[in-house]
């Protein structure tokens, strides 16, 4: 025979309470008997998940004198927020909820109460949840032409706040999401044929408004909502829905992303800059100090700077903060290359194709400095002086990869020749920080370098 699980067993399994918060849910099961005797209810303790996504109920209790509002128990079966609010807004907040409506896992609609259940340091470990069936009918809408109105169950679970008010602007009908946000926001009870104004007086000119629908953003104490009006009325009646989706956690993060943003773009800027002061002085040293032997190693460095601050450069002329255009960044390196060490070979040309392709920045740093060394070899090596020559950049997708292949018509790498500086970089660059393959070959006009990473975008 199957052993019932218990509270500890429970808690074990699913949940991150410590022995002491475990004891006091243990000691509470044991009188829940009697609390669901006193109240004639159906009464349960729900803790919170290690997830957080959801609950599990670890107990319950059904009192002698009513029928169960469950045919089966529910011990160690999950609950989810979509269907009862007010149990994980007890949990966040500690506060109490009172009279909630609430979906149980049979499906059956309930009245509901909700009280925090508090371990030490008054951290909330779990809620107390009591359940009665509702007897009584659910309002109807004669404006919704639906026979099956009364037994249907849309709004009760749907995130939105819904009010339904008639002309008088009185509560007629509000949705458990409703429900918890007048808790929430007035810290007091939402209580059918109130005026909604008891609530939220900011309502007066959206109300007062002659448009039939109307949406609005708006301030309601510390919230951001979105508040949506539609008028019902006819000859029969005069009643106006108003939807409220609360917008608070969306606008903060949207807040968090463009201060993020200003943040990301002025350090780049930054960067920019101080690459830029190092290519200054690089050019300085050349034109003042440096030995005539040395300057074409300079040169080489500051290439190398140059194609890094090429990628800060595009990603501040364009909208994002974190991608660059990679095409982009290879042309105006692969430019920049041909204009400074080719400029004495007016008969040195490069020629780019592919498609636009959008990598991370991080990556584009890597690509930079590969294309640089490519080119520059290509410029360097592949032509004697005062010969034509052509140097071909091709950028071209492959699969869940992306290939660049450098091809120049000079003439040709040949693999006896000492490993060079730029080899050794593009090699360690490419197998390291992009986690690709390069490869190098003679072909019948020239050299072809090829460069495969995966395309992560």
């Amino acid at each position: 025979m199957e052993r019932t699980m218990t509270v500890r067993d429970l808690c074990a399994l699913h949940t991150q309470l410590v022995d002491s918060d475990i004891q006091i849910l243990e000691n509470l099961s044991t009188n829940l008997p009697l609390i669901a005797d006193l109240n004639k209810a159906n009464v349960f303790i729900d803790c919170p998940v290690r997830e957080g996504k959801h609950a599990i109920v670890v107990a319950e209790a059904c009192g002698h004198s009513v029928k169960s509002v469950y045919d089966h128990p529910v011990v160690g079966k999950f609950a989810y927020e979509a269907f009862e609010p007010a149990v994980f807004y007890v949990l966040r907040t500690g506060k109490d909820m009172f009279v909630n409506r609430a979906l149980t896992q049979e499906g059956a609609m309930v009245q509901q109460s909700v009280v925090p259940i508090k371990g030490e340091c008054n951290r909330v470990i779990a809620v107390l949840i009591m359940e009665k069936v509702i007897h009584e009918e659910p309002v109807s809408f004669n404006q919704f032409d639906r026979q099956d109105q009364q037994n249907s169950l849309v709004p009760e679970f749907i995130e939105e706040s819904i009010f339904l008010i008639n002309n008088q602007n009185r509560l007629v009908y509000t949705n458990p999401a409703a429900i918890n946000l007048v808790s929430e926001i007035c810290l007091t009870e939402c209580v059918l044929g109130e005026s909604i104004f008891d609530y939220f007086p900011g309502f007066a000119d959206v109300l007062a408004s002659k448009e039939d629908i109307l949406m609005k953003e708006m301030n309601i104490g510390k919230k951001i909502i979105q508040l949506k009006k539609f008028h019902l009325g006819n000859k029969n009646s005069n009643e106006t829905f108003i939807i409220i989706r609360d917008l608070t956690e969306l606008r903060d993060k949207e807040r968090e992303l463009i201060s993020k943003s200003v943040a990301i773009r002025e350090i780049h800027h930054r960067v920019k800059n101080n690459l830029q002061t190092v290519a200054s002085l690089l050019r300085l040293q050349m034109r003042l100090g440096a030995p005539e032997e040395s300057k074409p190693h300079l040169l080489v460095s500051l290439n190398r700077v140059l194609s890094i601050s090429s990628v800060y450069e595009i990603i501040l002329a364009s909208s994002q903060v974190d991608h660059v255009d990679l095409l982009e960044l290879i042309r105006k390196i692969g430019d920049m290359i041909v204009h400074t060490e080719g400029q004495a070979r007016q008969c040195l040309r490069i020629e780019y194709s592919g498609e636009l392709h959008s990598i991370d920045s991080d990556i584009g740093i890597s690509v930079a400095l590969v294309v640089n060394e490519l080119i520059h070899n290509c410029v360097k090596h592949a032509f004697k002086e005062g010969t034509e020559g052509n140097i071909t950049v091709c950028l071209q997708k492959d699969g869940p990869e992306l290939e660049l292949q450098v091809r120049d018509d000079g003439i040709g790498y040949s693999p006896a020749v000492k490993p060079s500086l730029g080899l050794d970089i593009i090699r360690m660059t490419v197998e390291n920080d992009l986690d690709g393959e390069f490869s190098i070959q003679r072909i019948k006009e020239g050299t072809l370098a090829s460069v495969r990473f995966p395309y992560k975008r």
